[in-house]
């Protein structure tokens, strides 16, 4: 994702439940999670992009070099690409992902800090 291609108004914006990454609903759609993709299959999918995504979030990052950043290693998001990502997503994910995630030995750790 460019950082070019974020629209000014903020309001459009959606939350990966899993990752936190930040797109609008079309690139979601479009592209899909590019961190999660995988297992959340929301490339071309209206549904899976509403059930995995949250327009309740708060605060941006903008991670540019991901295995450097000590802000990155804190908000567990080092090992994703470069890109916009939320601080704290608001949200659950659907059972059916959560138990595929768990059967794929995908650990989820929730992104709403909030609840902590």
């Amino acid at each position: 994702m460019s950082f070019d291609t974020i629209p000014k108004d903020l309001r459009g914006l959606r939350a990966c439940l899993v990752c936190s990454l930040i797109k609008t609903f079309d690139q979601f759609e479009y592209d899909g999670c590019d961190n999660c993709d995988e297992f959340l299959r929301m490339k071309n999918n209206k549904d899976n992009v509403y059930d995995h995504t949250s327009n309740n979030f708060d605060g941006l990052i903008a991670l540019m070099s991901p295995e450097d950043s000590w802000v990155a290693k804190w908000q567990r998001i080092g090992r994703f690409t470069r890109g916009i990502y939320a601080i704290s997503v608001s949200g659950t994910l659907p059972q059916a992902t959560l138990r595929e995630m768990k059967s794929r030995g995908i650990p989820y750790r929730p992104r709403d800090t909030s609840q902590r």
